[in-house]
């Protein structure tokens, strides 16, 4: 941000914000939070702080003094910046009436971008260089905390610091007037408008001889310097072609830069950037091209500016467009004499994947556009034409000296095609064959001419062996050379039966029946001392098989320890075996049946033999108890309600409902029940009292009788043990379930009749059809009458 207007405003940032921390010491009362102060308060501060005559390190002590830590300095440092941001940039960045001789744009421009008649085409192609003024962390600010330099010219509202040293001491601070002149006590004014600080030291050391004797002379023992305090402000304008043409009023230790940042730059569509002239006192004093800089930090044109300077932008001359493979692809202004040489160079070069043969351009000519191809020798003595279009393409993606090689060798992958390369060649580059590779055919994939493939094999045993030439290689040909395993079917052995993880496993040579059962993980606890039994495929011999048999099988056994003898546990298997581990017969894994409710001893119970029925699991739960109540058991099976008469059971064990017993199931004998519910299509739906004196009727009529949506001859009951009891009816008499306890009555709704396929519509045509044919039949009668 650069420090215009006043001289407020020329003090360094940081040194304002201790000036503000003494005038906080100043007044208590406003001593707060940063965040609390108003930017009244923050403005008043500043004002009273640069009245204060205290020097910066002092009101920093003080501040310390007062309790001011590094947080509060930090945070008062952004209060100001911002303050200082807001109140000068109607006047820092856009012109007063009296100063402002630019051409006011049709709409507001922001800070530091392209005014909005910039065009859209040169708004999406970078233009090289503008960047430069629209980035916020660059801002050529400055710097005013550097040693005074000596060539500095000095002007009206100028701070000087004279220090008198050595046997004598004494500081003054002279104001240079608006006359040119500054006044020291005792003496006359002298004149020092447009004198170096060099010169101005020694006219000033003369003139203070008249207080100090001999002052600045050899032995005197009395010595002055002179330096620079705080600086004034000059008034610069710039015209022409830059995006926020105006009067701007800028530190004395500005430089073009600097104001050319304030102005936003020369202006992205239209000015230039090789052309911007500075004239001072209607004499043109450096013409400054901007291209040294961005691309040899050259800033040997970047000259201090002065009051009532003049910087003109002039349009560009003739400006290019690079696309394509350089390192920064854009639009360059090119300078009477330069190449497309020099042009490439703007851009950083050609890219790594360039394509430096050609360059293809349009041109445009009169009427219409021209498409040149520039060979590369031109390049050097091309000479660029406004609007041209370069284009720089990419090499082709594709090798013309590769060969390829894939499979069984120890480096398989591309190599590069030398002169009379054979396949022989080829593979000993490739660190040879591998010793599963398959020597009878290798591919060689080749490309015709006319870029059809075509396959040509090689039998590389014969080739090793002498007994046929080698084979050259062509451009792009791509070797294939098989593994034994790719051209075979994947062997495999599997083992099932008593085996912990029985499955199928990857065959390999000299494989064991031992070694398959160690990778099923051993022998499970069913297994069994008897036969085991490899099924074979037959593959041509067929000695000792019945006609029709396709599998040979081999049988071995194992001892009580589940171990096989050593001459089974060496038998070697083949490819595809399948072996089959046997399991007892009498091997089973523990099932158990549950019983709850009114027995002795409930709970789960080991089912003994497969015979073991219901009664047996009551009979071993100790019987039933004085309230158990039979009609009420149930029966359950994975979940379902099983219907089972226990009464039944109990009274003739042999009956048919005397179930056999299942891993899971589960008997559930309760008390006696005492109550009814009815549910479903009656008036409220209720559950009450078994009372043996009660019908059906009188349970469905405390239920408050039928609904008219019930439907009486489908009226069922659920028994206690989940039973199904139905309504019979015969020539119109219904005959309703008996009661029990525990019996729940429902009594179903009518299904929802289907809506009509016919809508009102489909309706009338089809009686208006019926009518019509009526009257038609109607006529026909009264004619065969007549």
């Amino acid at each position: 941000m650069f420090l215009t207007l006043s001289r407020a405003c020329q003090i360094q940032q940081f040194g304002r914000l201790l000036l503000f921390m003494g005038c906080l010491w100043c007044q208590p009362a406003l001593a707060q939070k940063v965040e609390n102060l108003t930017e009244q308060q923050v403005q008043q501060f500043v004002q009273q702080a640069q009245a204060s005559g205290m020097t910066e390190a002092q009101i920093e002590e003080l501040a310390r003094t007062r309790g001011f830590t590094t947080t509060d300095i930090a945070s008062m440092r952004k209060r100001i910046g911002q303050l200082a941001t807001s109140t000068t940039k109607p006047t820092q960045l856009q012109p007063t009436e009296v100063d402002r001789v630019r051409e006011q744009p049709a709409t507001p421009v922001p800070p530091h971008s392209s005014p909005a008649t910039a065009s859209h085409n040169t708004q999406e192609r970078a233009v090289f260089g503008a960047s430069l003024f629209t980035n916020a962390n660059l801002t050529f600010e400055p710097n005013l905390r550097i040693p005074t330099p000596r060539h500095y010219i000095i002007g009206p509202e100028d701070e000087l610091i004279i220090d008198i040293f050595g046997n004598a001491q004494q500081t003054y601070r002279p104001k240079v007037s608006p006359e040119g002149s500054i006044r020291i006590e005792n003496l006359s004014p002298i004149y020092v408008n447009g004198l170096s600080i060099e010169q101005a030291e020694q006219r000033i050391t003369a003139r203070l001889r008249l207080l100090y004797q001999g002052i600045g002379t050899t032995g005197s023992g009395v010595h002055a310097q002179l330096t620079l305090g705080s600086v004034r402000s000059i008034k610069v304008t710039l015209l022409g072609q830059v995006v926020r043409p105006g009067t701007y009023t800028l530190s004395s230790l500005a430089s073009v830069f600097n104001a050319l940042y304030a102005a936003g730059g020369p202006s992205p569509d239209r000015g230039s950037f090789r052309d911007i002239r500075v004239y001072r006192a209607n004499r043109l004093v450096r013409t400054l091209d901007m291209y040294d800089f961005l691309l040899r930090a050259d800033q040997k044109d970047n000259i201090r500016l002065q009051d009532q300077d003049i910087i003109f932008v002039d349009h560009y001359d003739t400006r290019v467009e690079l696309a394509g493979q350089v390192r920064q692809p854009g639009l360059y202004e090119v300078r009477k004499g330069e190449t497309l040489r020099h042009v490439i160079t703007f851009a950083g070069g050609f890219a790594d994947r360039a394509y430096t043969a050609s360059i293809q351009l349009r041109r445009n000519t009169s009427t219409e556009q021209q498409l040149i191809t520039i060979a590369n020798a031109e390049i050097s003595n091309f000479l660029p034409k406004a609007g041209d279009r370069y284009n720089i393409g990419a090499v082709l993606d594709r090798l013309d000296n590769k060969v390829s090689i894939n499979g069984a060798v120890f480096r398989p992958g591309d190599y590069a095609l030398q002169k009379n390369l054979t396949i022989r060649q080829l593979i000993k580059s490739a660190e040879g064959l591998r010793e599963d590779a398959f020597l009878n055919r290798a591919t060689i994939r080749r490309l015709r001419e006319n870029l059809d493939p075509e396959l040509i094999s090689v039998d590389l045993g014969k080739l090793f062996r002498n007994e046929t030439p080698d084979v050259t290689l062509q451009r792009d040909d791509v070797v294939q050379i098989s593994t034994v395993s790719e051209l075979r079917q994947k062997r495999t052995v599997s083992i099932r039966g008593a085996v912990n993880q029985a499955g199928t496993f990857d065959f390999a040579d000299s494989m064991t029946v031992a070694n398959l059962v160690v990778l099923a993980g051993g022998f499970s606890d069913a297994a069994i001392a008897s036969r085991m039994e490899i099924a074979r495929r037959v593959k041509q011999d067929t000695a000792g098989l019945r006609t029709g048999q396709n599998v040979r099988l081999i049988t071995f056994s194992i001892d009580n320890n589940l171990r096989l003898n050593s001459t089974d546990a060496q038998l070697t298997l083949q490819p595809f075996d399948e072996v089959f581990v046997r399991e007892s017969p009498r091997y089973e894994v523990q099932k158990a049946a549950t019983i709850a409710g009114e027995v002795p001893y409930p709970g789960p119970y080991a089912i003994r033999t497969k015979s073991d029925r219901i009664t047996d699991l009551i009979v071993r739960a100790g019987g039933l108890m004085p309230d158990a109540y039979l009609p009420a058991a149930r029966f359950t099976r994975k979940g379902e309600v099983v219907s089972v008469s226990i009464k039944k059971i109990m009274n003739d064990p042999a009956a048919a409902g005397n179930l056999l017993l299942e891993d899971g199931d589960v008997l559930t004998i309760p008390r006696r029940a005492e109550l009814v519910r009815v549910r479903g299509e009656v008036l409220n739906p209720a559950t009450v009292e078994f009372d043996p004196a009660k019908s059906f009727r009188d349970y469905i009529s405390e239920a408050g009788g039928f609904t008219q949506k019930a439907v009486k001859y489908k009226v069922y009951a659920v028994a206690a043990n989940g039973k199904i009891k139905a309504t019979h009816s015969f020539l119109g008499l219904k005959t309703y379930p008996k009661p029990e306890p525990g019996m729940e009555i429902v009594i179903p709704a009518q299904p929802i009749k289907e809506q009509s396929r016919l809508s009102s519509t489909e309706r009338v045509a089809v009686l208006s059809v019926v009518a019509s044919g009526a009257a038609v039949v109607l006529t026909a009668l009264r004619l065969f009458i007549n």
